[in-house]
């Protein structure tokens, strides 16, 4: 019983070790930024969060956390812009929802009204005609400030007036009007100019300036009266507007400029009656749809101070869609018939059934639908909710016939009065010269739309001996050629000829003519033996030796000269001209290196070896190294993809790739790079022995040549390359009394990441041998000059993740439970 109880506490202590480790904080040290999707990101943001951080704060917890700065640099990156990609915050969108909480508040006696409006989703139904015009931020009704001072300007307290003199007299004044609306004139006195417009108080004080300055009566001084300083004013929004309150303008501004700064009418405001209220009195009622359909700011006043706008609840609101140009809500009043909801729409579109518009009205129980046809557009008065629908015309044509086929000018035309096939034919040009005769037909629908066919007699209509046939609406006429009823005649044309292929056939077409058409014979063709195979159209099915294909055999002129001869081609014939027996072209070696005679040698038989090239070349110099001679043999469709005897290496192409997928599969990563995959795929070198060669001429060893083959023989070579995973990979003196191991030590040695028993040597004749194991030894191979030692690197392992860390708790924890119940 003790036992078990420990085993117990043994296994809770290890799950709450393994749960407590995969929540610990995370290791950002080996985190690679650019290999973070955006969703693990965002994850990264909302973990910030949830411990207090922000997410400017971000880069410093994971810099904190062993995050390098330059990968922190780059998370800081990515969050701006996800932040930019989606123009909000990225993790929450609480702070949205408690901004348009915000602005649904009235702020009263703003000096400056806040930009953010209420958003309103135009998309979510049809849009409200005019709604864009206030809530669109790149239309601005701002007052030109420098523009010259409007003579109807009624002045107010705080304005500032410039008041020059010019002429006999020459003075300036820069007065700022008192609240009582008053300004003090320099040896004139007091006066109130208050209430006056600029062009009122201007005679004013030319009046009043005139008792000192007498030449303003003769004209010999003139006066000039400006504003200097434009004072601000305070109007105040009501009724249905998206920002209601009060703001302070400037005393050059419009209705206009006040509703585009509260945002203008909401979802129910009246964009028709906007009334300016001054004085507890309606002094102007607004239109925006003049301004919106005409351009015309009818009634938009200069505001004064203390006015109020009113924006009221819109009395009548009705729907236009379908086939308008302007599909949207509109405002009507009470004397504006459906003539002006169409107006307002910008018209029918060019594919409106204009006849008719149908109209989905609400009444006092139930809906219903009327039809208002074009003459009662005029008088027809819409209701409030009204929805009226423009219905595209039908896709159809009313007096439409065509014609297809063997005809100079196939297509639709215009179904006359009378109209008859044979007219039909003429109005297309006639029919060509391959024309079907003895068929046509005309497709034609039915009263209940199902098709039927009348066939007539093409070439009997065309002599007069049938009658002609009227035709209808939508019929179709359908004239074949003679062409299009059968297989397109052709001949096929292949073997030693320059350009084989298929060429139309044509009637008493010769075989010399089609050998013409191929571009002639080529250099190893024999006219002697031409084979032409032929289709056979009446065999016996049921005999097991009945013909499949008829065949010719011909001799034709070498010059393709005109002789006596009956056989004429047939359709869908093949011709194959075969090559002349024992032709071949020249064949060729390079030889390179350290020979007497290096330079191409053209092979002169069949079975020549690499010895006999060598003894053609003078044989080796006294500086060669045979042990390091190579034979390239990049394959014979490399050389030459034309010649007949090329012999396809596209098979050893694919073992060798099969071969390196193979080792990707069992853990062998890539060597170096992975252009040293390419290089080991693309490897043309064979492994040869030359002094094999040189001393048993004729033997296994000594490999016939082929074209293209490149035999390289090399100088005494004296340096042993290493390279791959060691920490110095370079180039090292060759000496006999080195080993593997001891090259390797030579470029410092095995990294922590090298692939010990995978290291193989690439000897100078092209040859390769692998490290073997014996035992728990590795065996490498003997090292000669010229060789390259590669050392590849191991196969990279997953980290386990905390998903990873929770399911193997998990799996810890439940193998403890089962065995806990299996002792009890």
């Amino acid at each position: 019983m003790n036992v078990r109880n420990i085993f117990t506490a043994v296994l809770f202590f290890v799950t709450v070790l393994v749960a407590q480790s995969a929540f610990s904080q995370t290791n950002y040290a080996d985190v690679k930024v650019d290999d973070l999707t955006d969703a693990q990101i965002r994850q990264m943001i909302q973990r910030a969060e949830s411990v207090g951080y922000s997410e400017a704060q971000l880069e410093q917890m994971a810099a904190a956390q062993g995050m390098k700065p330059a990968e922190a640099q780059k998370l800081r990156a990515r969050v701006d812009k996800l932040k930019g990609a989606s123009g909000a915050t990225v993790t929450d969108e609480s702070t949205d929802r408690q901004a348009d909480i915000n602005t649904s508040k009235i702020t009263k006696n703003k000096s400056v009204p806040s930009t953010k409006t209420t958003k309103v989703d135009l998309d979510a139904g049809p849009k409200i005609f005019g709604a864009e015009l206030f809530a669109n931020s790149s239309i601005s009704f701002e007052p030109n400030l420098r523009m010259a001072t409007p003579k109807n300007y009624v002045i107010g307290p705080d304005d500032e007036l410039l008041i020059d003199l010019s002429g006999d007299n020459e003075a300036s004044y820069k007065l700022k009007v008192n609240p009582e609306g008053v300004i003090t004139l320099q040896y004139v006195g007091p006066v109130a100019v208050g209430g006056l417009s600029i062009e009122q108080a201007s005679s004013k004080i030319r009046a009043k300036m005139a008792g000192t300055y007498p030449a303003l009566r003769s004209g010999r001084t003139n006066l000039s009266l400006n504003l200097g300083n434009i004072r601000s004013i305070k109007i105040t929004l009501l009724g249905e507007v998206v920002k209601p309150g009060s703001y302070t303008l400037s005393s050059l501004s419009t209705v206009f400029n006040a509703l585009n700064a509260s945002g203008g009418p909401n979802f129910n405001g009246s964009f028709r009656q906007i009334q300016v209220i001054r004085g507890n009195k309606v002094i102007s009622t607004i239109d925006v749809y003049d301004f919106l359909l005409n351009g015309i700011q009818k009634n938009n006043i200069r505001l004064q101070d203390q006015d109020v706008i009113n924006i009221p609840v819109y009395q009548s609101r009705v729907e236009m869609s379908g086939e308008v140009k302007r599909p949207a809500l509109f405002e009507v009043l009470s004397n504006e018939s459906l003539e002006d909801v169409i107006r307002f729409a910008g018209g029918f579109s060019n594919k409106a059934y204009t006849a008719q518009i149908k109209v989905l009205q609400n009444t006092n129980k139930e809906r219903k639908i009327t039809d208002v046809r074009a003459e009662q557009f005029a008088t027809y008065g819409p209701l409030n909710g009204d929805k009226y629908i423009v219905e595209g015309i039908l896709d159809r044509f009313e007096n439409r016939v065509e014609i297809a086929g063997a005809v100079f000018r196939p297509g639709q035309f215009e179904l006359d009065k009378g109209l008859t096939l044979k007219g039909l034919i003429a109005k297309a040009d006639g029919i060509t010269e391959d024309a079907f005769l003895n068929r046509g037909y005309i497709s034609r629908l039915n009263p209940d739309n199902s098709l039927s066919l009348i066939s007539f007699d093409l070439g009997k209509l065309m002599d007069g001996t049938q009658d002609d046939l009227p035709l209808f609406r939508e019929d179709k006429v359908t004239i074949s050629s003679i062409f299009a009823l059968r297989d397109e005649y052709k001949v096929t044309i292949q073997g030693e000829v320059r350009a084989p292929g298929v060429f139309d056939y044509a009637d008493n077409m010769k075989l010399e003519d089609v050998i013409q058409m191929a571009g002639g014979f080529k250099e190893g063709a024999t006219p002697n033996r031409i084979e032409i195979s032929r289709r056979i159209k009446n065999s016996d099915a049921m005999s097991a030796s009945a013909l499949t294909a008829e065949v010719f055999n011909l001799s034709v002129d070498p010059n393709l000269k005109i002789v006596d001869t009956d056989f004429v081609l047939k359709p869908f014939d093949v011709v194959s001209i075969r090559s002349s027996e024992g032709y071949q072209i020249q064949k060729q070696v390079k030889l390179e290196g350290e020979v007497l005679y290096p330079g191409t040698y053209t092979i002169m038989q069949k079975n020549e070896r690499i010895s006999d090239i060598i003894k053609r070349a003078g044989g080796l110099t006294h500086t060669a190294y045979p042990d390091g001679a190579s034979l390239k043999r990049p394959g014979a469709e490399k050389v030459n993809s034309n010649d007949k005897n090329a012999i396809n290496n596209k098979e050893e192409d694919d073992k060798k790739l099969l071969n390196l997928k193979r080792a990707q599969e069992v853990g062998t990563k890539d060597t170096i790079k992975t252009d040293i995959e390419q290089k080991l795929i693309q490897s043309d070198l064979v492994g040869i022995d030359l002094m094999q060669i040189l001393k048993k001429p004729q033997s296994r060893y000594d490999l016939i040549v082929e074209d293209g083959d490149i035999i390289r023989v090399p100088r005494q070579l004296q340096i042993v390359k290493v390279t791959g995973e060691v920490l110095n990979p370079n180039g090292i003196v060759y000496l006999p009394s080195k080993n593997f191991k001891q090259y390797i030590n030579g470029a410092g040695g095995f990294t922590a990441y090298a692939h010990k028993k995978g290291a193989y040597i690439k000897y100078a004749n092209g040859s390769v041998e692998a490290a073997r194991k014996f035992l728990f030894f590795n065996n490498y191979p003997k090292v000669k000059p010229g060789a390259e030692i590669l050392v590849p690197k191991k196969a990279e392992r997953e980290r386990m993740t905390a998903q990873s860390w929770i399911g193997l708790g998990t799996a810890l924890a439940s193998m403890g439970a089962i065995i806990v119940s299996l002792l009890r």
